[in-house]
């Protein structure tokens, strides 16, 4: 079964056709990154129409590097939410305006079992159930995968994303944006141990805050700027980078012990980070846990990801009319 998929709830324009949840065919990615590092972030109304200008060109380049037309597709899947609003429109409204013109079924995606789909690109051989962390420029989340389309929210954050964390991080830092990549490069002639960061304290198990310790780094910075003194970049980031993968990490894994979970998966744009795939894998061999990791062009946003999780959502009966709307927020265990 062939799905052409459409993402667009962030800065990334996508389109992408792949087969039967598992295979690419095509995978387009028109991006707006570098006009919105500008500005250290993302501007709504910049990707809005970024989006706009952007998304029948990859639509088209995704069938042409398919091989395929319109009409070879079997079902047309876009993400609907959550994200930023005005962005997400641009992509739900022409994906029905192309679904309803071609005659073809609409699946409305949730963004985040997209990012837990993109494993599937990866390994074929996956499947659920098994126990995930998402965590992304706007989400961070432990979720018990159930079935293709059946989630359970073990844990999330309780403020900042852990890849929101990043980018503010990186701008207190002067590091350009995107701040994961960016505090990475950094990181890696730093000393991880140089600057003593705190461990957010939070209720529930598995939950994890992240705006005390952007807080933290943001006054190592003010106070020494008042000394007259000057952060080491590298080190903070480092120190930075260190104690967010450890939480992360810590937390997955004890929401694995305590499940008795023998399958861990990584998924979302933080999940390219180095340090982090390392704790996780470390600690997965410990508890005898299988651990997956998606390729590193998956981990962002992309269409392939929304294409092969609309696939499963096909399966199971979810498709939409001309009636859907897009979503700036919405849990991923919606039924």
């Amino acid at each position: 079964m062939l799905i052409l998929g459409f993402e667009s709830t962030c800065d990334e324009t996508a389109a992408a056709v792949v087969e039967d949840g598992r295979t690419v065919h095509s995978n387009v990615i028109s991006s707006s990154v570098k006009e919105q590092a500008l500005y250290g972030g993302v501007v709504p109304e910049i990707a809005s129409r970024r989006h706009i200008e952007a998304v029948s060109a990859v639509a088209e380049k995704a069938l042409a590097g398919a091989g395929l037309g319109i009409a070879d597709i079997d079902a047309v899947a876009v993400s609907f939410a959550p994200g930023l609003i005005g962005a997400v429109l641009v992509g739900v409204n022409y994906a029905k305006g192309l679904a309803y013109a071609a005659g073809k079924p609409l699946v409305p995606v949730h963004h985040l079992r997209g990012h837990i789909a993109a494993n599937y690109l990866t390994h074929p051989e996956l499947k659920p159930p098994f126990l995930c962390l998402v965590a992304s420029g706007g989400h961070s989340h432990i979720v018990a995968v159930q079935d293709w389309c059946r989630f359970n929210v073990l844990g999330r954050t309780v403020d900042d994303a852990a890849g929101e964390a990043f980018d503010k991080v990186a701008r207190t830092l002067g590091l350009p944006y995107p701040g994961g990549p960016s505090i990475a490069q950094a990181a890696k002639s730093g000393d991880a141990k140089a600057y003593r960061l705190p461990v957010p304290r939070v209720e529930g198990k598995y939950n994890v805050s992240f705006s005390g310790l952007k807080t933290a780094v943001i006054n190592e910075v003010h106070n020494a700027a008042q000394r007259g003194e000057n952060i080491n970049v590298p080190d903070m980031a480092a120190s930075f980078q260190e104690r967010i993968a450890q939480i992360l990490a810590k937390k997955l894994l004890a929401a694995a012990a305590d499940t008795g979970a023998k399958t861990v998966v990584l998924a979302g744009g933080v999940a390219a980070n180095g340090r982090l795939r390392q704790l996780v894998n470390d600690g997965a061999q410990k508890l005898g846990a299988r651990v997956y990791l998606p390729e590193l062009k998956y981990c962002g946003d992309n269409a392939a990801m929304i294409a092969a999780q609309g696939y499963y959502e096909y399966l199971d009966g979810n498709t939409a009319g001309l009636a859907l709307n897009g979503l700036p927020t919405l849990g991923i265990d919606y039924r």
